[in-house]
């Protein structure tokens, strides 16, 4: 397996729940961190939305492995941030056996 080329910037964030004050909450989101990934589209749809048609594009996102337990090791509930583009973590797999590369997949939501 050839080793991926890092050279797209992403913030990695994390949701973080925050009392309304009316007994609710509202979730912002903290980032994490900068990583280095490999971006690479998968497959893509369109969808309807509640008001105007969506497009969902699959994205296979490789980086370096951070340890278990690390704050820069993405998780599902996660997402990336490059300028406007907002990529959700749907699932986080080893690259190899070696253990040197996460392979994130992700999704993005464009109004069509």
């Amino acid at each position: 397996m050839r080793a991926p080329v890092l050279n797209r910037q992403l913030v990695l964030e994390s949701p973080l729940r925050v009392a309304d004050g009316a007994g609710g909450f509202t979730i912002t989101w903290q980032p994490l961190g900068r990583l280095w990934a490999e971006v690479s589209a998968r497959s893509g749809r369109e969808t309807q939305g509640e008001a105007v048609p969506l497009t969902r594009v699959a994205y296979k996102i490789r980086l370096r492995a951070a340890p278990e337990g690390s704050a820069q090791r993405p998780k599902p509930e996660q997402r990336f941030v490059e300028g406007t583009r907002i990529f959700r973590i749907e699932a986080v797999v080893e690259d190899d056996l070696t253990g040197r590369y996460l392979t994130c997949l992700a999704e993005e939501e464009l109004v069509a």
